[in-house]
């Protein structure tokens, strides 16, 4: 089995050097970077697995970092861990409207940062795997096993948290889910963020779905639900006769 290949966009070098010690020693091929430009370069060339990112680096922070990673093609699904200093409710917001899929604060505990990365990769891995790949609802198609998502029959980009939570909605159409429940979905059970951030996700995500924003509608003093309207169409690939 290959290794998993993380990319470290540091610009702290002595703890760099201690994530690419410790995560080399469980198995992971490590690259470093110390600015936000030669992070983003060895983001398109290496094609890591996942990207540890710190947000204050020098020349491209690290929120401008995670915004270009998410607008090409070769990046976007790439998961993206946020690592600062900071621990303000606005800055772990931010971090997750530009895509950002968990957020760590420092100082933080090595062995915890290598179960958090697990958990991302796998649930990564499992978005992507096989089983009942297609789901639509009118203009609205999620296609699990090429992780896309179509309005009108033409594709638009969702960062991975974004995907699991229009997965989530869509598979379960008319049911309301609490913010504690999509963050379970969308970023994992073991995730501890804002319940806000999930309302930055589906504010992104109604912007992206156009005028078919309001198929997520707000259930108020509780969270968000899928508009129930037809039942929505499972597709299995396996079974189609095209």
């Amino acid at each position: 089995m290959s290794k998993k290949k993380l990319l470290v966009i540091e610009d702290d070098r002595s703890l760099a050097g201690v994530v690419e010690y410790n995560f080399s020693n469980n198995g992971y091929e490590v690259f470093c970077a110390h600015d936000g430009q030669d992070g983003i370069n060895q983001a398109r060339s290496k094609r890591p697995d996942i990207i540890l990112l710190d947000l204050m680096i020098p020349v491209i922070d690290g929120v401008e970092v995670c915004r270009r990673l998410r607008a090409e093609s070769a990046t976007r699904e790439i998961p993206i861990i946020m690592v600062t200093a900071k621990s303000e409710e606005t800055d772990q917001l931010i971090g997750f409207s530009v895509g950002a899929d968990d957020y760590v604060v420092k100082p933080f505990s090595v062995r915890v940062l290598l179960e958090k990365v697990k958990t991302l990769l796998r649930r990564h891995t499992r978005s992507q795997g096989p089983g009942l790949d297609i789901i639509s609802s009118g203009p609205i198609a999620v296609d699990r096993g090429r992780h896309r998502v179509s309005v009108d029959q033409k594709q638009i980009e969702l960062t991975p948290s974004e995907f699991r939570l229009l997965d989530t909605l869509i598979r379960n159409p008319g049911r309301a889910f609490d913010r504690s429940e999509l963050i379970n979905a969308a970023l994992g059970a073991d995730t501890l963020v804002l319940e806000r951030t999930i309302d930055v996700h589906i504010r992104s995500l109604r912007k992206k779905l156009g005028v078919y924003a309001d198929v997520i509608q707000t259930v108020r003093g509780v969270g968000y639900r899928f508009r129930e309207t037809t039942a929505p169409a499972v597709t299995d690939p396996s079974t189609s006769t095209a």
